[in-house]
């Protein structure tokens, strides 16, 4: 979760050597094109990240995902916790088995979901009912959006040791997948 774009972009041939290499961002957008799946997690350098030093606004990258990042700073830190609040069907292939009781998370990266991206989670209405958990369709292919951290610290030794925990990122990369 914590990959910034440039650490994508230039590859060590770019970055030391200063030769050109293929735009790594690019080969990813063609690649959910073509019909892959993308799944990208919050974290520090994750969506628009610390200091906006992620970068991933205005790429390639962010054009396949269901959010817009922002163009500054996106964490936001939750020391007391929130509760997830599911919007979506109970039914759908993500949220499915999952219940509606999860456990509290610590932070997340703002940001604002595409037209027709599919809201499945926000943040508490305490914090602007902000996505939490979204996905969309770019060409043949589908991306999710988590805009939490998949371990610690956003994610709380509760949340990690809940029973949904592994159910819910496998079936966001089944989803993902068309599996």
């Amino acid at each position: 979760s914590d990959i910034g774009a440039n650490t994508l972009l230039l590859h060590p041939d770019t970055w030391v050597h200063s030769k050109p290499t293929p735009n790594r961002l690019r080969l990813l957008r063609d690649y959910v094109r073509d019909g892959g799946g993308l799944l990208m997690f919050g974290g520090y350098y994750s969506f628009q990240g610390i200091n906006g030093g992620a970068r991933y606004r205005k790429t390639p990258v962010e054009e396949v995902l269901p959010v817009n990042c922002l163009a500054f700073d996106d964490r936001v830190e939750v020391p007391e916790g929130f509760s997830p609040v599911l919007k979506g069907s109970s039914d759908h292939p993500i949220l499915r088995g999952l219940g509606s009781d999860w456990p509290v998370l610590l932070g997340f990266n703002e940001v604002t979901p595409k037209d027709g991206a599919e809201v499945l989670a926000t943040v508490s209405s305490d914090y602007g009912s902000l996505p939490l958990l979204v996905t969309g369709h770019y060409g043949k292919g589908r991306t999710v959006a988590w805009t939490s951290d998949v371990g610690p610290h956003w994610l709380p030794p509760e949340f990690i040791a809940w029973n949904g925990y592994k159910t819910l990122f496998e079936q966001m990369l089944s989803w993902a997948t068309g599996e």
